[in-house]
């Protein structure tokens, strides 16, 4: 392992600290900022380069890895006080180190910054009576928190000294040998910090303010009210929750009732959709539409294949197939992984249609005569050779900006800026690798300048009611900043909707004039009354999820089309779009092999809803995100397994194992209708996430939850108040059964992130489908007497092997199929001093496996020296490689272990 840290990386102490507990030798590279791939500016930052390639470059991630490697499997708390360092220490920290290191501002006033955050450590060491804030021994938080800590605090004197239990600790950590050896490198890292926080100055807290109605916290302090409130919604039972919806079909608008539209930026039909893809539009308004069905909102989620313009009809010519061949093949492969990812479209569409047709041109009709169209001449090129105009994607070559060599006619990937084909330099056509010349031709435009003020005043009004992310408001003011510029809706090509007006009948409709109109003509193939969702502004709502370069296209040419034709609409209400998601440390690419595509992910034996929970665990909302394997199996093993499967799984095992199936009488302390008010203002915070369309952060509220429920649990042991006398007993059930009622409420929360698992945990609890919805708060769904019925584990563990395989596996260098899932890996070179199928051998191996694991276990439990028991942990491995040759299994991918 090749560990890069620069001296001034804010988290470079804790990284090199965790660094020693690795038992593998890692090898420090201090020097300059870290040389990450395509990295943007001068920023400060570590990475670790494993030895099979990968890269890490979250420092906390980092810090884990190297807890994972030494055997320190991470715990529900451990990971809690990571996600705590992160979201709340850090950027105090920053800010103290700020107003210190820049500023020059005295010590205390620093100081001030952490005090609630430094009273929050004391309170919870002299609450749990433990050394450590994990336990008794030393864990990854302590690394990772003391790390943040350290370069403010320097040494434990520094603490108020009423801080008596934190300053007990902070010396503990900074004296083992770890710490006292990153320690040392501070007054370098700190003048190099120093520099890096004038040229990054940190956000400095304002004065305090008020709280908004709608950014209540769940982790402030209960009052009499909140715990009255929840124990009265617990009371109600299945009253609290919303009726049931009776089923329409077709879905149409109500009167006097929520109706919500939802779109999803239509995929082109000739692109398999990689991961990024799939969070970036069907996943996301998936995840909403579920949401908005189970708030019993009326609901239409459409979406469909985008299959005209000239990406369809040159992929076309490559394959040698007709535009419509090209289309049906795509399509039912779109639809295949939609499905395979439980996306509920009501209906999954396509823009080839009659319906398209119709629709379009009337659009065009309504904006010829409202003059809201210009002729003009465009400068086109032309390949002679082929006889025809090249339309922008028949067209590569250098783009103006950037001077990337491989350019699109319409747009650059490498810088995103949307370029004229004409303005390439070495322009090549891409079906004879001939050079264009430019052509004159006459083509249609919209007029964009002219609707530029009902567009502005409708944009106000939206703006001012709907729920539009950062990015897209960004983006739209940027256009309307430098001005809207007519824009072209036509196009030489025979793939399209036809053009109905003389002289131009030999043209096509532009594919970004066209293709929006899909979601009317789509919902059309749907229902005839079509025009109850889309000409009906008053009764609906439109929700509109894409990644961020669909942007403009949605909040400006495709409004500006709808305004300019009057004939009352309906207009995006919200309008939500993602930043990118990256794979590793590149992007995704077909043609190389790289990164994970949707006709792919099913091969990988990881089920859909983990693939579900993962894309929108690090859904790039804020900001660009990235794919990892190794992050994948941090957060499958330790979010989904240990926190949220682990208690589902002892909430339902304990109805079964102590009550005999039945949910037992429960009779509520102070202490658990304090649990039912935490866990109501946790609901609360989840809903008002979920409707502003911040989905990320409303599955971090469900996992809260989990872990609400996993220490009430912990706390209250009934496994061994079971055993008790009756008062012990009594308690035992009224536990089991608050429990179990938290358990049936994460299956509705759950719901629209991972259905399958929200359908497994409704099965195993037995919940009657009119108790599945979502209620205002912690209700008791399952009441005493309710028989549940087989409770098994949810989720499996993913482990490093099976990672890695796929990892190298995706990692590019082989853009072949992979071979079918069937097909058994390509077996070792053989070891000669292991004969496969040899039963008396592989009984020998297993028993010396078990001994050594045994021994193992021994050792870390007794403490020994790190290096003796590395010696150990190598013999097992080679011990269970000899096992997986002799058994006819490859040594580098191992079964996965399954939970008993």
């Amino acid at each position: 392992m090749r560990l890069r840290v620069p001296p001034g990386a804010p988290a470079a102490l804790k990284v090199l600290a965790a660094a020693a507990a690795a038992p593998a030798p890692v090898r420090p590279h201090l020097g300059g900022p870290a040389e990450r791939p395509q990295a943007p500016g001068p920023e400060l930052e570590l990475q670790l380069e494993l030895d099979s390639g990968a890269v890490l470059f979250s420092p906390n991630a980092i810090c884990q890895y190297f807890y994972l490697c030494r055997g320190e499997e991470p715990t529900d708390l451990t990971t809690q006080w990571l996600e705590w360092e992160a979201t709340e220490l850090q950027p105090a920290v920053a800010a103290a180190l700020y107003l210190r290191l820049v500023q020059g501002r005295a010590g205390p006033e620093a100081l001030g910054l952490l005090q609630p955050l430094l009273a929050h450590l004391e309170q919870h060491l002299a609450r749990s009576g433990t050394s450590h804030l994990a336990g008794d021994a030393a864990s990854v938080a302590d690394v990772v928190v003391w790390g943040s800590l350290f370069p403010v605090l320097q040494d434990q004197t520094s603490l108020p000294s009423e801080l008596q239990v934190l300053r007990s600790w902070f010396g503990a950590v900074s004296a083992s040998e770890p710490c006292r050896a990153a320690a040392a490198l501070l007054p370098e890292a700190l003048r190099e910090l120093r520099g890096h926080l004038a040229q990054h100055p940190p956000h400095l807290p304002g004065p305090p303010r008020e709280p908004q109605q709608d950014e209540e916290s769940p982790e402030r302090a209960l009052t009499d009210d909140d715990i009255a409130a929840a124990v009265e919604i617990w009371a109600r039972g299945p009253a609290a929750l919303p009726p049931p919806r009776e089923p329409q079909t077709p879905v149409l608008p109500v009167a006097g009732e929520r109706n919500v539209l939802i779109t999803s930026a239509l995929p082109y039909v000739n692109n398999v959709p990689h991961l990024g893809n799939i969070i970036g539009c069907v996943l996301s308004a998936d995840t909403f539409a579920r949401y908005s069905r189970l708030r019993r909102w009326n609901t239409l989620f459409v979406c469909g294949t985008d299959e005209y313009g000239t990406a369809t009809e040159t992929r076309a010519l490559q394959e040698g197939l007709s535009p419509r061949e090209l289309c049906d093949r795509y399509h039912a492969l779109h639809a295949d992984i939609y499905a395979w990812f439980r996306i509920s479209f009501d209906h999954f569409g396509r823009t080839t249609t009659p319906q398209q047709t119709r629709i379009a041109q009337d659009i065009f009709q309504r904006l010829l005569a409202r003059g809201f169209l210009l002729q003009d001449t465009l400068e086109q090129l032309r390949c002679e050779s082929c006889g025809r105009y090249l339309a922008d994607r028949f067209v590569e070559g250098t783009c103006p900006f950037c001077a990337y060599a491989e350019a699109r006619g319409d747009q650059c990937d490498r810088c995103g800026k949307l370029i004229n084909a004409v303005e390439l330099q070495n322009p090549q056509c891409k079906l004879c690798r001939g050079t264009p010349v430019v052509t004159p031709t006459q083509h249609l435009f919209l007029d964009l300048p002219k609707l530029e003020g009902q567009l502005e005043a409708w944009l106000e009004r939206t703006w001012a009611a709907g729920e539009w992310t950062a990015n897209a408001r960004h983006i739209t003011r940027t256009w309307l900043r430098d001005g809207l510029k007519p824009r072209c809706i036509t196009r030489d090509l025979t793939w399209g909707t036809p053009v109905p007006l003389d002289g131009f009948r030999d043209k096509v409709f532009y594919v970004w004039f066209d293709a929006p109109i899909g979601y009317l003509s789509i919902t059309a193939t749907y229902t005839e009354h079509w025009e109850r969702w889309w000409k009906n502004p008053q009764q609906v709502e439109l929700y509109n999820f894409m990644a961020k370069d669909n942007v403009p296209f949605h909040s400006v040419v495709f409004p500006c089309s709808l305004l300019g034709a009057d004939d009352n609409y309906t207009l995006v209400n919200h309008l939500i779009a993602t930043e990118y998601l990256n794979y590793e440390d590149g992007k995704f690419s077909k043609s190389r092999g790289v990164g994970v595509f949707g006709d792919m992910a099913k091969d990988t034996g990881i089920p859909a809803d983990v693939w579900r929970f993962y894309l929108l665990y690090l859904r790039p909302e804020g900001q660009d995100s990235a794919f990892s394997w190794a992050d994948l199996m941090l957060k499958n093993n330790s979010e989904l397994l240990n926190n949220l499967g682990n208690f589902i799984n002892r909430a339902g095992m304990f109805v079964c194992k102590f009550f005999g199936g039945t949910v037992p009488a429960m009779a509520l302390t102070a202490e658990d209708q304090r649990l039912l008010a935490r866990v109501t203002l946790e609901m609360r915070q989840y809903h008002q996430l979920m409707e502003r369309v911040r989905l990320r952060d409303a599955l971090r509220c469900v996992l809260g939850i989990s872990r609400h429920g996993n220490q009430y649990i912990q706390v209250n042991e009934p496994w061994k108040r079971i055993k008790g006398d009756e008062r012990d007993r009594q308690r035992a059930g009224t536990v089991t059964g608050v429990a179990v009622n938290l358990a049936a409420a994460l299956a509705a929360l759950l719901q629209p992130f991972v259905p399958g698992v929200s359908a497994a945990i409704q099965g195993q609890l037995r919940i009657p489908p009119e108790r599945c919805g979502l209620g205002p708060g912690l209700t008791c769904t399952l009441p005493a007497g309710h028989r549940v019925g087989t409770v098994s584990p949810l989720f499996q563990k993913l482990e490093p092997e099976q990672v890695e395989a796929l990892r190298q596996r995706f990692g590019g260098g082989q853009a072949k199929e992979p071979p079918p899932a069937s097909a058994p890996p390509p077996a070792p070179a053989p070891n000669t001093s292991v004969a496969p199928g040899d039963p008396k051998l592989i009984q020998e191996l297993t028993e010396q496996v078990t001994k050594q694991g045994n021994l193992v276990r021994q050792l870390k439990a007794a403490q020994v020296e790190k290096a003796q028991v590395n010696a150990q942990v190598a013999k097992l491995l080679e011990l269970k490689q000899q096992l997986a040759l002799a058994e006819g299994r490859s040594p580098e991918v191992p079964k996965g272990k399954r939970k008993k």
